[in-house]
């Protein structure tokens, strides 16, 4: 391809919208462009990095067993009823009506669909395991789209979903995919880590995400040098001493705190250290009210307190219903008396502490020297707090370290969370009718564009790996005008054509510094350089990407040496 003839529009300024290394490159080097808020339009060069994206996604789901369809992105809110998940899923979920005032939703996910589908068509045991795939637009309305294709609100996705008789069967299936994930990385050329994870939305007990490490990636990752363990901060849990607080159990006493009402201004107030405060949080589920209580100097992790309780809704209650359940307005809430009224959850960093001091359910108070299970009752006690540094490894007691990255891909054992509610069924050998025990599987296929960007870029552009890259070479005629370098530049790109190379040919009519400026910029891999000096003295220059390395060819070995380096290359991202 030619530059000349081709649509590569290029930035010299770093664009102000873009906060993050991976936004602005895709900006400047014309891979993207903006429309609206969260939705890009692929240009040439990223639509070409984004098809050899999927084309690895493709292969590897090929090569597990997964057999691919193609489903509509438009679905009908009566099988999201069905699951449970209309009023569910929350605001992501664009809705609309048709011209008959039918409802529907654009899909952010298909597991409604494809069961809908699947329980229509598959009814004995013997048409399992079944394992089928997806690479489509999803949409989710995000709140706050960001930082590019890493959190855009129209991406594209490679969604998987598995049937099977068994659990043994999904086990299989899902460790089949935990290999096929790691070929996908690995082949796109990706530094990453597989951690334990929170199944949101999506459901199920048990999941794993394929995190990127990237310093300007949204997840935080928790991983113990020591012995691997490694899960997301929304997961991750740590190790607590089983040691109770020596000293005598005291006796309650309140204490007039007027108008102190957060941890801050208590702690503060009466001199206290804030993990010695009891933090009451008031929250509303669709099983009634909860109460959890943790140290005040703790975060409650919101995914871990939906899992304790098994609920899916946790909204904070508001100011009237504080009102009324204690008696209090927010800031005086504490445990004690509200045993009959709410849920009592107690973090488990609370179970041997004595005298701690809660808000007294009655305003501009607060009472010193509450002790759990000797004062208030807690109905259940359970890790709902999110780890912070200086924890311990749960595993085997070093300390945890903290890294952030790039969630781009994430495996579900789903069991019959879809299933059961819509009535999807098989007849199994013995004759009975059973619920399809399921797996999904999902890859953020143009987010990852972003994440090989923030794992591999420099002052000057992107570096892309040959797997991934536009282009393969960059060849660079220095001056279209001097017909030597013309004449000379032509032959070696139809040679380099002939061994199915794939090359784009800067034949502009522009100074030789715009073109390594934009031939460094977009970073394919390998640049073909023929100049003046090159021309009275016999050879190109060959440079790769990602040093500052040159060699000198003669012409007829160009195409010979170029080959002899892209294989090298492919090599290095073999799975």
């Amino acid at each position: 391809m030619r530059v000349s003839r081709y649509f590569m529009p290029t930035l010299r300024e770093k664009p102000q919208e873009a906060e993050i290394p991976s936004h602005q490159l895709l900006l400047r080097g014309g891979f993207i462009r903006k429309l609206a808020s969260g939705i890009y339009s692929f240009l040439p060069l990223g639509w070409r990095s984004l098809k050899k994206v999927m084309n690895i996604v493709r292969e590897e789901m090929d090569r597990s067993g997964a057999i691919e369809v193609f489903l509509p992105v438009v679905q009908p809110a009566e099988i999201w009823q069905e699951s449970g998940r209309w009023n569910v899923f929350g605001k992501e979920l664009l809705r609309f009506k048709d011209r008959n005032n039918r409802d529907f939703c654009l899909g952010p996910t298909h597991e409604e669909v494809i069961v809908d589908l699947v329980k229509g068509e598959v009814r004995s045991y013997r048409q399992l395991p079944l394992n089928l795939y997806q690479i489509h637009i999803k949409f989710r309305d995000e709140a706050r789209p960001r930082f590019g294709l890493i959190r855009a609100r129209e991406f594209v996705m490679k969604d998987a979903y598995s049937f099977h008789r068994d659990w043994d069967s999904l086990e299989e299936t899902y460790n089949k995919m935990y290999e096929a994930y790691t070929r996908i990385f690995k082949r796109c050329g990706l530094k990453f880590t597989v951690v334990e994870a929170e199944s949101g939305a999506i459901g199920g007990d048990v999941s794993h995400e394929f995190m990127v490490w990237a310093d300007n990636g949204e997840d935080i990752i928790v991983w113990c040098k020591k012995c691997g363990y490694s899960a997301n901060r929304e997961r991750a849990s740590f190790h607590v001493p089983d040691v109770i607080e020596e000293g005598d159990i005291l006796d309650p006493e309140e204490v007039y705190t007027p108008n102190v009402r957060t941890i801050e201004e208590v702690s503060s107030f009466l001199n206290v250290e804030k993990n010695r405060l009891l933090k009451s949080l008031i929250y509303k589920t669709e099983k009634g009210f909860v109460l959890f209580l943790i140290p005040g100097d703790r975060e409650l992790n919101e995914a871990k307190a939906k899992r304790t309780l098994g609920v899916t809704d946790l909204l904070m209650a508001d100011y009237e219903d504080v009102l009324r359940i204690t008696g209090s307005p927010p800031g005086f809430v504490g445990p004690v008396g509200l045993e009959d009224k709410v849920t009592l959850v107690l973090d488990r960093l609370v179970g041997g502490m004595k005298n701690l001091i809660s808000g007294a359910n009655k305003e501009d108070y607060h009472v010193k020297n509450i002790t759990p299970f000797v004062h208030f009752k807690p109905h259940l006690v359970a890790d709902i707090v999110f780890v912070e540094k200086g924890d311990k490894c749960l595993a085997c007691g070093s300390p945890l370290e903290f890294s952030r990255g790039i969630e781009v891909g994430h495996i579900f054992k789903l069991g019959t969370k879809y299933s059961e509610p819509m009535g999807a069924t098989f007849l199994d050998e013995d004759g009975i009718e059973k619920p399809f025990i399921m797996g999904c599987y999902g890859i953020g296929v143009s987010r990852i564009l972003s994440a090989i960007i923030e794992q591999n870029y420099d002052k000057d552009g992107i570096i892309w790996p040959i797997t991934v890259a536009p282009f393969e070479v960059y060849l660079v005629a220095t001056n279209i005008n001097n017909r030597e370098i013309r004449d000379i530049s032509d032959k070696i790109y139809e040679e380099l054509e002939r061994r199915g190379i794939e090359v784009l040919y800067d034949d502009r009519n522009e100074r030789a510094g715009v073109k390594f400026k934009d031939a460094d910029l977009i970073g394919i891999p390998i640049r073909v350089t023929v100049g003046e000096r090159g021309v009275k003295e016999g050879f190109a220059e060959i440079r790769l990407r990602e040093s500052q390395n040159v060699i000198k060819i003669p012409f007829d070995e160009v195409g010979e040496k170029v080959d002899e380096i892209r294989r090298e290359l492919y090599k290095r991202y073999e799975p």
